[in-house]
């Protein structure tokens, strides 16, 4: 089965050896986005809601880059570095998502690149 590379310039550049997503038959592997203004790499000031909203908007233009849409996405996870954040990235994403939501995961994490707060990956499949 063929990888596919996906990139857009309306997302942060990979800061690693790894692609912003891969396609694989009709299924796109999302790597994680953070609040990195894709303009600049620097990551938004705000609290959380802020950041979830810039990590959310990164994973938007990787999906649009792949062909897709939000409402594609079959799965996300998210990584707080403060769990008691939760009530608030979950408002968040409801603006993002509309039911049958995506199952999910959410994780607390020590530390997250560039000193973030907030982390989403995603799986899309594509029609």
């Amino acid at each position: 089965m063929s990888r596919t590379p996906i990139h857009t310039e309306l997302a942060p550049a990979a800061i690693g050896p790894y692609s912003q997503a891969i396609r694989s038959g009709n299924m796109v592997f999302l790597s994680g986005q953070t609040p990195l203004d894709p303009a600049t790499g620097v990551l938004v000031e705000g609290d959380i809601s802020v950041q979830a909203r810039r990590a959310f908007d990164n994973i938007k233009a990787v999906c649009e880059a792949a062909g897709g849409s939000m409402d594609d996405i079959v799965r996300v996870g998210l990584y707080l570095t403060d769990l008691s954040q939760f009530a608030a990235v979950n408002a968040v994403m409801a603006e993002y998502f509309q039911t049958p939501y995506p199952a999910r995961s959410t994780i607390e994490v020590s530390a997250l690149p560039k000193a973030a707060n907030f982390e989403v990956d995603a799986v899309l499949v594509l029609p």
